[in-house]
């Protein structure tokens, strides 16, 4: 009788583990691209997994992740993004707007969810917003149209500033339209802008050395993910020399930046996370029309004003969405 037991449960656990390891097998994995670092990223990595649970998928127990990241060096990414098209993922998680574009490069098949700054319009990524078509979909939160509303509320708080400044990497894909921006509303107040650029954490260096020999009363950082990695350094570099800068990231008011006002990344990369998760279920890029984020902060640290000697106008204040102390 406990024989017959036996080779009953034995049995039943040989016939048991082929599907076990079938069930592991169809696990899907998806592939992350970025043209930053998992270091500069953690936050924005838990706010897309933070997502990707909310459609059902949890990474190692419902599907896999394929992690590719560029370190800054973009022209990497055409390569890493054909990587994981080799590697039969089931979609590709572009969590930047050079990510994106490098992953609708490399394939016309695999699906594609983005998390772009850029207008995916123009940097053909897609049709067109409420019917993207094809095999790529995904979220924009408009950093490359910002440069106005930064200028704006930076000039809120020093009126008086004639020297001013805009420091961009000139490699990131929405960088021209976001110079182009903010040249045509100081251009608008007839003030002057000096455009920076600075693609390695080096240049970063030399811009603040240069603010040494030629000071300047106000700068603007545009957004990428190089500027994004080296928040900590913009942030410290900007103390230091004594420049007060507005950002379109709330991540540098964070870690000590003066003010900042954007889009929430951060619920950008979990609707991102939402849609691959939409997508792994049988959904196709193509009927999953373009989420604009709506949600924009205006955040400002009141322990950087201090530091810098500036009192921050009642008018300011009243429309900021969180004020640091």
């Amino acid at each position: 009788m406990r024989r017959r037991k036996f080779i009953a449960l034995l049995g039943s656990g040989v016939a048991a583990w082929p599907l076990a390891a079938r069930a592991q097998q169809a696990m899907p994995v998806i592939g992350l691209l970025s043209g930053s670092s998992p270091v500069g990223r953690a936050h924005l990595l838990t706010a897309f997994l933070r997502g990707l649970r909310e459609s059902g998928y949890v990474e190692g127990e419902t599907a896999a992740i394929e992690y590719r990241w560029a370190q800054d060096q973009y022209d990497r990414l055409p390569d890493l993004a054909g990587e994981l098209t080799r590697r039969r993922v089931a979609v590709i998680a572009a969590i930047d707007t050079a990510a994106a574009i490098a992953a609708k490069a490399a394939t016309t098949t695999v699906p594609v969810v983005f998390a772009s700054g850029g207008d995916p319009v123009r940097e053909g990524l897609v049709a067109s917003l409420s019917r993207p078509g094809g095999n790529v979909t995904g979220v924009t939160f408009l950093t490359s149209e910002t440069g106005t509303k930064l200028l704006g509320l930076l000039l809120e708080l020093l009126p008086g500033a004639m020297r001013i400044a805009a420091l961009v990497d000139p490699k990131w894909p929405i960088t021209e339209p976001f110079v182009a921006d903010i040249r045509a509303a100081a251009a608008a107040i007839r003030k002057p802008i000096d455009v920076l650029p600075a693609s390695t954490g080096s240049d970063i260096d030399a811009v603040f050395a240069r603010f040494a020999q030629k000071p300047v009363d106000a700068l603007v950082v545009g957004g990428s993910a190089l500027t994004n990695s080296r928040r900590v350094q913009i942030a410290t570099a900007a103390a230091y020399h004594r420049v007060p800068a507005i950002y379109s990231l709330r991540e540098f008011v964070e870690v000590g930046g003066l003010m900042s006002y954007g889009a929430s990344i951060t619920d950008a990369q979990r609707q991102a996370g939402i849609y691959a998760g939409r997508i792994l279920k049988g959904q196709k890029p193509a009927d999953l029309p373009v989420v604009q984020s709506t949600k924009f902060e205006f955040v400002i640290n009141l322990n950087t004003a201090k530091i810098f000697g500036l009192s921050i106008p009642p008018g300011l204040l009243a429309i900021a969405d969180e004020v640091i102390e």
